[in-house]
């Protein structure tokens, strides 16, 4: 998939419940890796930023901050990743940003297509498979994916309920990457 910014492959999306300890995953990414912090309003949001920062740099990964444009331009993180209500302010947030990379949620492909359309660098698709997500839908598996990214012609990642096992059965998928929370956990 084209585009011009250099995407990673692997999409390590953190979480308060499920992932309490982000910085020790980070620690094992593989370089080339990106992880996205969700703060979720914590009040130590700013400090962990930092130290998930830190990491990125040393491990040669990006970090994106979750919904918070805000947070990410006072980190300096290389970018944001867009809750789907949000996906169309896409455009405006990389002409202010220009270096930045700008993912989007996507849970169907109505809202995949229109994130596209508003400048997101990738869309980010779930629930692929099923998911412990208290946000994930009725998952919509392989096949329907794969149809789906080969005709949004945009860069796509699969979310919800990837891992291991499950990763296998989106090798031919036309993905960009994969996402995943639970898969990291230690």
């Amino acid at each position: 998939m084209g585009t011009r910014k250099s995407l990673p492959c692997l999409l390590f999306f953190t979480d308060p419940t499920r992932t309490p300890d982000p910085e020790a995953i980070a620690r094992r990414l593989p370089p080339g890796s990106a992880v996205v912090f969700r703060a979720f309003g914590a009040a130590d949001a700013e400090a962990r930023g930092a130290r998930l920062l830190a990491i990125a740099r040393e491990r040669k990964l990006k970090l994106l901050i979750g919904a918070d444009a805000g947070l990410a331009a006072q980190l300096g993180a290389h970018g944001v990743h867009l809750p789907e209500r949000s996906a169309h302010g896409a455009r405006r947030l990389k002409a202010a940003h220009p270096g930045w990379l700008v993912t989007a949620a996507a849970h169907s492909p109505a809202a995949a297509r229109r994130a596209l359309s508003a400048g997101a660098d990738a869309v980010v698709i779930s629930a692929i498979f099923p998911s412990r997500s208290a946000s994930a839908g009725a998952p919509m598996g392989p096949l329907r994916l794969a149809m789906l990214t080969r005709r949004l012609r945009g860069p796509v990642y699969a979310l919800g309920g990837v891992d291991n096992k499950t990763a296998r059965r989106l090798k031919d998928a036309g993905l960009v990457g994969l996402a995943a929370v639970d898969a990291f956990r230690t």
